[in-house]
């Protein structure tokens, strides 16, 4: 467990630009001390402790604002940025290298019974306020965009983008990964039909303009025939 904290902590500093110490990430980082007292709770949860894992979660929730189920099974370098929001579910699976930030949700939809949260592969970033909801298959590389909501499952290196979440159909580039950047399909869709729209008037009016310039011709040669 201690080579999985170690490296929880090298996480902060590889994607939080603003940690400068271990002794600041280990006192101050909201996120670090939540998974780090869901390191522990897991710990004992898998030993079927009763009761105890619960105070452990319910306790991080009330220093924190980050509320993570016991049972969740979170893998190594996982990191949350801030957090005050996020939730994460009993039957949740994270893989490595995972990055959730404020207001994140990983839930059920209070349908199901037995494994009823989101599985999440590897190198995911789940963006602000973004909900993934159900028994959903989330592939490695993902980026979930902020406020997204994502309801089936998605494949590896997608990006998903909207409400309801939608994978946009371009690959990203890595400077694009900025999960508060991300292309809007619907915006997208709007501005293809605004400019098909604006090609359609265009040729309406040639049209117009050569029908009226035929109509002048015709009139000229019938006043020419009747003189």
């Amino acid at each position: 467990m201690i080579k999985v904290i170690i490296e929880d902590l090298r996480a902060c500093f590889e994607r939080d630009p603003a940690a400068r110490s271990f002794l600041e990430v280990i006192l101050t980082y909201s996120g670090f001390h939540a998974t780090l007292l869901h390191r522990l709770a897991h710990f004992l949860w898998n030993k079927r402790l009763p009761l105890i894992p619960r105070l452990i979660s319910q306790m991080a929730r009330f220093l924190t604002g980050i509320e993570i189920h016991p049972g969740a099974v979170i893998g190594r370098s996982f990191f949350i940025d801030h957090g005050m929001g996020v939730v994460i579910g009993e039957t949740t699976q994270i893989g490595d290298h995972v990055t959730l930030y404020q207001g994140v949700t990983l839930g059920g939809t209070g349908k199901e019974a037995g494994k009823r949260h989101p599985t999440i592969g590897h190198h995911v970033i789940i963006g602000t306020g973004a909900k993934v909801l159900g028994n959903l298959q989330i592939g490695n590389y993902v980026r979930i965009g902020a406020n997204s909501v994502v309801l089936n499952s998605v494949p590896d290196h997608a990006t998903v983008v909207g409400v309801p979440g939608r994978i946009i159909d371009r690959p990203l580039q890595e400077e694009e990964l900025d999960h508060t950047k991300l292309p809007d399909p619907v915006i997208a869709l709007l501005e293809k039909l605004e400019k098909e729209m604006a090609q359609y008037k265009e040729e309406l009016e040639k049209i117009r303009r050569a029908a009226g310039a035929s109509r002048g011709t015709l009139s000229e040669k019938s006043s020419d025939s009747v003189k």
